[in-house]
Order: structure tokens, then C-alpha cells, then sequence
């Protein structure tokens, strides 16, 4: 089985993210720094909080740098929650220049009457690119979300799920490469959530098996 990483940078679901790889029987190794990443066959970005203080901690603890060459070399990455923001350019949350290792920029939900802010509840997920995460094939799956901000990403391509707030839709989760992330919380999202989290572990593994 893959060695996965997770990233611990102080502002991370990770008892909650660890429980439920567990229940898949993966265990998740603690990255505290960039030399925890030795050794590692993937890594999971992990977030709960705001925009500039999650930089500043992966910045100063050189996480920030050392994630940014991971993802250039072409090594998986799951991202959830703010660990999905935190993979754009930027965020209108805050000033600090994001990860970068996606295009785009991740904006503050539209404010409408009778939908309050951060969105929090349970919402099925509108299938957009197929991906490792979510297949052609995949049946409803209904996920829980905790967020204020959305990815807007420059190529919609890599959007693999979106799911409805108010008027409009908004970004769910992504793949690119071999970098995904989830905006909901797998971990939090009951079988559904699990069935996510399950598609990644068996990509990984064939990833990793197809590496010479």
C-alpha cells in the first residue's frame, strides 16, 4: 500500500481526516515539515480556517515551497477543503499569494437573501469532468459543506464536480494531473464520502504500480 502523507500546518481537520482513512485500512503518516515528505508516495493538504494564516504557516515552515515542487514533479496531492483553496493563485479572502500549482482564483459566495454565509448542509454533487475521484459512472452522491469561498478555476476543465448555492453554481471539487481536491468533506460526508475517498486510494495504488 501507498505511503500517504498529512500535512499538519495547525489548521487541519486531521483527526477526523485520519479516522477515515483509517476505516479504508490506510494510514497516514504526519508531515510536519518538508523533510517528512521522504519517503512519501502521496500527500494530503488538509484545511479548516482563513486564506493568509494557512500561508503564512506553510510558508514559514517551508511545507509551502517544498508541497509547490511535490506537485511540479507530478506526485499526488489531495487537497480538501481549504486545502483546495489554498492549491490557486490567490484568494479574495485575503492578500498572500496562494500554492499556485492550479490557475485561478478562488472568490467569496454570492450573498443572496434566504442563503446565509459560510454555506454549510449537505448537496449532491452536479458530475462535471470525469475524474479518479468521480467517474462517468458514479451515482448521486450527496457530500457536507462548510465554506465561505469557491474556486474559480481558469481551466474549467480540471473541475470534475460542481454543486448548487443560491442562483448560481460553484466548485466542488478538482483534478488536474495528479493534484485533486475536494471543497466538501469527504471525511465528514458519511458512505458517500468514504466511496471518494476509496476511488483515490485504488488510483493511487494503480499509480503507483504503474511507476517503474
Amino acid at each position: 500500500m501507498s505511503r500517504i502523507g498529512l500535512i499538519d500546518y495547525g489548521m487541519g481537520n486531521l483527526h477526523s481526516v485520519q479516522r477515515a482513512f483509517e476505516r479504508l485500512g490506510a494510514t497516514l503518516v504526519p508531515v510536519l515539515k518538508a523533510d517528512g515528505m521522504e519517503g512519501c508516495d502521496a500527500l494530503i493538504l488538509p484545511g479548516v480556517g482563513a486564506f493568509d494564516p494557512a500561508m503564512e504557516r506553510l510558508d514559514q515552515s517551508g511545507l509551502a515551497a517544498s508541497i509547490r515542487h511535490w506537485c511540479d514533479a507530478g506526485k499526488p496531492l489531495l487537497g480538501i477543503c481549504l486545502g483546495l483553496q489554498l492549491l490557486f493563485e490567490r484568494s479574495e479572502e485575503g492578500e498572500a499569494a496562494g500554492l499556485g500549482v492550479l490557475a485561478g482564483t478562488v472568490q467569496a459566495l454570492p450573498r443572496r437573501p434566504g442563503h446565509p454565509i459560510p454555506h454549510m448542509g449537505w448537496e449532491p454533487l452536479l458530475p462535471a469532468s470525469p475524474s479518479p475521484l468521480l467517474p462517468a459512472d458514479t451515482p448521486e452522491t450527496w457530500v457536507y459543506f462548510v465554506h465561505s469561498y469557491a474556486a474559480v478555476p481558469n481551466q474549467p476543465a480540471c473541475t470534475t464536480a460542481k454543486a448548487t448555492f443560491a442562483d448560481t453554481t460553484v466548485t466542488a471539487a478538482v483534478w488536474q494531473g495528479c493534484i485533486g481536491a475536494c471543497q466538501f468533506h469527504p471525511e465528514k460526508s458519511g458512505p458517500h464520502g468514504q466511496a471518494i475517498l476509496r476511488r483515490w486510494l485504488h488510483w493511487l495504488d494503480h499509480d503507483q504500480a504503474r511507476k517503474p
